[in-house]
């Protein structure tokens, strides 16, 4: 559990994620997994830029921590502020599309990732699948949309 920063107000800062968005044949590249030693939800292959580490970096990172798939980023989708009261610093979600290839299948994923699976948007929609939040359906439905942006607006600067 990462621990979180808080403001002198005592807010919660949000925390910073990257998401990846691979479509192929019509399924976007999800993950199934367990958090909080909970029921499985879906997610997109997604964690937490770590310290040093450029946007970049994070999302070709996780993705193959958490799929085994190499990920070759393409398009930023969108930035997502998602809170789930006004006191939860909640998480801002940069989402960045591409594709994938050199698929490992035989190494270890991240701790709580169940599968991978490749899904289509309404099966992500079903009742029976329970999405880790709103920032998966978003996420897709942007890319849907053909929202994206040049990688080039993602900056990283060290001093």
């Amino acid at each position: 559990m990462h621990q979180l920063e808080t403001e002198s107000s005592g807010n919660e800062r949000p925390r910073v994620t990257v998401a990846a968005i691979v479509q192929r044949g019509g399924r976007f590249l999800v993950v199934e997994e367990r958090i909080d030693d909970g029921e499985p939800v879906i997610n997109q292959p997604a964690g937490h830029v770590e310290g040093g580490e450029s946007i970049i970096s994070a999302v070709i990172r996780e993705t193959l921590e958490e799929t085994g798939w190499r990920f070759r980023p393409e398009a930023l989708v969108g930035v997502y502020l998602w809170r789930r009261s006004e006191r939860d610093g909640g998480f801002l979600r940069i989402g960045i599309a591409g594709s994938v290839d050199d698929h490992d299948p035989n190494r270890p994923l991240d701790d709580g990732i169940v599968r991978t699976l490749w899904l289509g948007r309404e099966e992500l929609l079903s009742e029976n699948v329970r999405l880790r939040s709103p920032l998966v359906m978003q996420c897709i439905d942007d890319y849907l949309k053909g929202e994206r942006y040049p990688l080039s607006v993602l900056k990283s600067l060290l001093s």
